[in-house]
């Protein structure tokens, strides 16, 4: 990308579903989710590209990285005995 920002990606793990569940405000249409937080990353790197150019955002010709940040969430409960 022309301004070398860092996309930021919010995810959260669904305990019902069993899966993380990935969005971003800068990718438009960004919803993936994954079993585990390396296979997001791995669908990641692979759509934001798709999407960004989809989207136009970026030249199907332009060889660039595009960094990206994840951020997780998760709930989790502690028992004191």
């Amino acid at each position: 990308m022309k301004d070398e920002k860092v996309i930021q990606v919010h995810a959260v793990w669904d305990d019902a579903a069993g899966v993380w569940v990935a969005t971003s405000d800068d990718v438009p249409g960004l919803v993936t989710e994954a079993d585990t937080a390396e296979e997001l990353e791995v669908k990641l790197r692979a759509m934001i590209p798709e999407l960004l150019i989809e989207n136009g955002l970026i030249d199907e010709s332009e060889h660039t990285s595009i960094p990206f940040h994840i951020s997780a969430e998760r709930d989790s409960v502690a028992n004191a005995c």
